[in-house]
C-alpha cells in the first residue's frame, strides 16, 4: 500500500495519508487508522507517488 506525506510551506503536516478529497479552497486528507485533517485555503499542486509526497500550497485569500 501507498502511504503519503502531506507537505505545506516545505513541512511534512501530516503522515500515512491513504485518502485526499478537495472541497471547494480545503484538503481532506485521511491517514491509514482513520484520523482526519482538514487543510483550509489550500490546494493540491504535486502527487508523487514514488517519493510518497502529497505537497499542498496555501490559496492567498
Amino acid at each position: 500500500m501507498c502511504e503519503f506525506e502531506v507537505i505545506l510551506d516545505g513541512k511534512t503536516v501530516f503522515k500515512d495519508v491513504i485518502h485526499a478529497k478537495a472541497e471547494s479552497s480545503n484538503i481532506i486528507v485521511k491517514e491509514i487508522l482513520g484520523k482526519s485533517k482538514e487543510f483550509r485555503n489550500c490546494r493540491i499542486t504535486e502527487v508523487d507517488v514514488n517519493s510518497t509526497r502529497l505537497v499542498l500550497s496555501t490559496i492567498k485569500v
